[in-house]
């Protein structure tokens, strides 16, 4: 029996931390290897599968902006149009929460992207950008990938990535999907999925819309910054509220200036995991922000909340009831 073709898997090298290595001028480390360089450095990736490489750019991860995201998904459906089976991503860790959700939230489920990095530059002894990106690879090329849409692979760990948070600043084992777990893991060259993805119907606008911004609410905070956002010129906003969802009575008359301007206002939880829901009918509680037409974002975190706002004004415009509907609506799907 003729053994079956390499899957023919694209390369985008963005930059982050895995490109990166100390540069005594600069005093810390920077972005200087390619995409090839890289993967130079893993041995045996070439039987996993037909690898060509595109140098996207060699971005530290806070350097990625919605627009770049944004040009790098157009790759990505070019790169599939071309007929590449899997697309690997490297990229800087900072950012790659907010690219993951913007990915997988807008390209078809079928398209598997998997994106990876490493918390360890190439100068130092425990650098985990080769083994990342040989397990990411192994994913993208594995047929089980088709049809979860975009993944973060790191430390042979594959998590979706519309539910993917960095936990920890520098430690391995960063990436997480606090609420839902893991979808599987690479383990001998094999990846292996325990779950089926959670999903809901594709957010794809022509463009995405900024700016939207994002505010976490403390203790004593006031309607200062709220405010300002709307002046400002925000076309909406996350608040990142308390627990399940509230916020401190001063906070307010900001949010009812944004509800007279006919602008969303989505609530977020600013705790790790849970989600945000109308429980609480004191004062600035979830419910008296339900009743005044907040949008609540059930599990999302404060950044995956504000790409969501992104991909939906993009696709409905100024539509408040419509932007509810997709944040609130079509909850995740068993």
């Amino acid at each position: 029996m003729a053994e079956r073709a390499l899957p023919r898997i694209l390369l985008l090298a963005t930059g982050g931390t895995i490109s990166m290595r100390r540069s005594a001028e600069a005093g810390g480390a920077v972005p200087q290897l390619t995409g090839q360089e890289i993967v130079e450095a893993v041995p045996g990736i070439e039987h996993v599968a037909q690898l060509e490489v595109r140098e996207f750019g060699r971005f530290p991860g806070p350097h990625m902006t919605i627009e770049r995201m944004w040009e790098l998904r157009a790759a990505i459906l070019d790169a599939f149009a071309q007929g590449v089976e899997g697309v690997v991503v490297t990229h800087g860790t900072d950012t790659i929460e907010e690219t993951a959700y913007l990915l997988d939230r807008s390209l078809p489920a079928e398209i598997p992207v998997v994106i990876t990095g490493a918390m360890r530059n190439s100068s130092e002894l425990s650098w985990d950008g080769p083994a990342n990106l040989m397990s990411a690879t192994e994913v993208a090329a594995a047929p089980e990938a088709r049809g979860r849409g975009t993944m973060v692979v790191m430390d042979e760990e594959i998590v979706q990535g519309a539910e993917v948070v960095k936990t920890h600043t520098e430690q391995a084992g960063t990436f997480r999907s606090p609420n839902w777990g893991p979808l599987g893991i690479t383990d001998t060259g094999r990846a292996l999925f325990y779950r089926e993805s959670r999903r809901r119907p594709t957010l794809a606008p022509r463009h995405p819309v900024v700016p939207v911004d994002l505010i976490k609410i403390v203790a004593g905070a006031d309607a200062r910054l709220v405010e300002a956002s709307l002046d400002s010129g925000a076309n909406a906003i996350v608040l990142e509220a308390m627990g399940r969802g509230n916020v401190p009575p001063a906070v307010l008359p900001g949010i009812r200036r944004w509800m007279d301007a006919e602008k969303p206002v989505v609530v977020a939880t600013r705790s790790s995991r849970g989600r945000v829901l109308d429980t609480y009918a004191y004062e600035g509680g979830g419910h008296q922000l339900r009743e005044m037409g907040c949008i609540f974002a059930d599990h999302l975190t404060g950044q995956q909340a504000r790409i969501e706002l992104i991909l939906a004004l993009g696709v409905h415009g100024r539509d408040v009831q419509r932007i509810r509907d997709t944040v609130e609506a079509g909850r995740y799907e068993e």
